[in-house]
């Protein structure tokens, strides 16, 4: 496994629709390791694959309750609104409020090849929609209602929270 360079904004492949990925070969299996491991040293809660310079539709998730990996993913449905302060890693010292479902359903492929389905509320819903956003060329800032809410904020060498 190895630490992935995190791509910045306004890098173009941030904003490009990535490919879907056609079959799940061992290529690809490295890939969720390795953003797996650069997701966690980053340290962060989520990371898409366009993130780390490759425009294919795989995001990788640990909010604490293990990692998910999910290629192709789709949200299939959404209830409900939430409100949440979000940062990406993409955007180092950025974090902003950012409306979205506060319940979502997202099917994908595991890294198995296997179809499977997600339900997921709060913060879990928040980082599916955010990483999602990635795949299809949109950063969070991009879906702030007020552009003066968005806010830059200084870390110590080490940042406090997580990012997601």
């Amino acid at each position: 496994m190895s630490i992935l360079k995190i791509v910045t904004y306004p890098n173009p492949v941030l904003a490009k629709k990535a490919k879907a990925v056609a079959k799940v070969i061992p290529e690809i299996k490295k890939l969720i390791k390795d953003m797996l491991e650069t997701m966690y040293k980053a340290p962060g809660v989520g990371l898409a694959a366009p993130q780390v310079g490759r425009s294919i539709r795989l995001i990788v998730i640990d909010i604490g309750e293990g990692p998910i990996a999910l290629i192709n993913p789709k949200v299939t449905a959404k209830h409900g609104e939430q409100t949440l302060v979000e940062g990406c890693l993409s955007l180092p010292g950025i974090e902003a409020p950012v409306k979205r479902a506060s319940n979502v359903t997202v099917t994908g492929l595991n890294e198995k090849g296997k179809k499977v389905n997600y339900d997921a509320e709060g913060l879990l819903a928040t980082v599916f929609q955010h990483e999602i956003d990635h795949l299809d060329g949109i950063v969070c800032i991009d879906r702030v209602a007020d552009p003066s809410l968005i806010k830059h904020v200084v870390f110590d060498k080490e940042p406090k929270e997580e990012r997601i």
